[in-house]
Formats: C-alpha cells, structure tokens, sequence
C-alpha cells in the first residue's frame, strides 16, 4: 500500500463527519488525492447493511448481530474501496473504522474487545489504519448538539441512554493506552475552526513522514 489510511473516530456528536469534508477539500486544494469515506457504508452493498443496523425500528436486534453486520460491512468497504484508493497512492479519510466496533460492541455492548477484535481481525486481516483521529467529547455534550441539529441523520445508536454513551467514550480511551502510537486525541469541544487547525496539524506530521 502507497496511500495513508486515516481514521476518524469518537462518540456520537463530536463532529469529526463534518471536519472530515473539510480536512477533505483542504488536501485536495493542495494538490493531493483524497477519498473521504465512511462506515458502514461508502459503497453500495455497505450502505444497505447500514440501513439495517441503524434504523431506529431494530431495536430487537442482538449485540453479536449488531457486531457481525458491522464486519460485514467493513470488509467489503475495504475491498471494494478503501484498498483500491490506497493502491493508487490517495490519502483515504474514513469516518469510522474497526475502533467503533471495538468501542461500541466490544467494549459499551459487552462483549469484550478482544473478542470483537477477533471477528474484525478476519475481515480485514492486518489491514489497519496509519493513524487515527479521536474527538473527544464529554457524551452530554455530543448528545446536545444531535438533539440541537436537526439536518443530522438520527439512527439507533441515538436512542441509547447516557450510560451507554459513557462507556463507548470509556472504551475508546481503553483502546488509547491498547494503540498509543495510532491514536492522536483532539478536544472535539472547541470551536469548528480550531478543531480544523488541530486535525490539520496532526495529519501533517502523519504526512511528513511518507512520500505519497
């Protein structure tokens, strides 16, 4: 791979999509290939297993289901997609990647990150981002701002109590200390503009140390 594969995570309200299309344009006026993605989704056969994991009317639904769909979907993102823009040497921006499972599933469902881990493991093999950028974000705050945005696509995961958004936010800080030279945290909580400026600086020293 001659790409860099770069993650965007954190809580439910943090902004990074937003950040995200803007880190996009802002590379792209540079002169660099980019291709901004996201999870699940960002290819067909994705997107409609996304619109069975977060419609608002499966609430029934298992957390290993939850889980497996989730691979699923990944897997056949990165094949389709992601792997193929980093063959061509781009910079592949995804919002959301295995760390939401593992912090989701994995750890806020219970079911334990290395086993998630395991069954994320098979689906994309040792396929793992570069670097990946984590908004942090107190989980009222975030749950604030999707209430207050009503343009924002709303889905199941919105209808979780805060305890649950607790201990997702509790889980990405255990994957922190698990992958401490991936990981690069940013205070989600300030401005959109300085949130930019900050992103735009760790993908920098990301980019200074490959020739794409």
């Amino acid at each position: 791979m001659s790409g860099l594969f770069i993650t965007f995570e954190g809580p439910e309200g943090a902004g990074k999509t937003t950040v995200l299309q803007e880190i996009k344009k802002s590379l792209a006026a540079r002169g660099l290939q980019v291709t901004a993605t996201r999870e699940p989704g960002g290819i067909d056969i994705a997107e409609q297993i996304r619109e069975v994991i977060l419609n608002e009317k499966n609430t029934l639904m298992d957390a290993k289901t939850e889980a497996l769909l989730y691979a699923a979907a990944r897997r056949q993102h990165l094949v389709e997609k992601v792997k193929p823009a980093l063959e061509q040497g781009h910079i592949v921006l995804c919002d959301r990647f295995i760390d939401s499972s593992l912090a989701y599933q994995g750890y806020a469902r219970g079911l334990g990150i290395d086993e998630v881990l395991s069954i994320n493991e098979f689906a994309i093999g040792d396929m793992m981002p570069n670097l990946t950028v984590y908004f942090s974000i107190k989980p009222e705050e975030g749950l604030s701002r999707i209430h207050a945005n009503g343009l924002r696509e709303k889905n199941r995961l919105d209808l979780e109590e805060l305890s649950f958004h607790t201990r997702v936010r509790e889980g990405y800080h255990e994957l922190m200390k698990r992958f401490p030279k991936r990981f690069r945290t940013i205070d989600a909580s300030q401005s959109k503009e300085r949130v930019i400026e900050d992103v735009q600086i760790v993908i920098n020293e990301a980019l200074k140390k490959i020739q794409l």
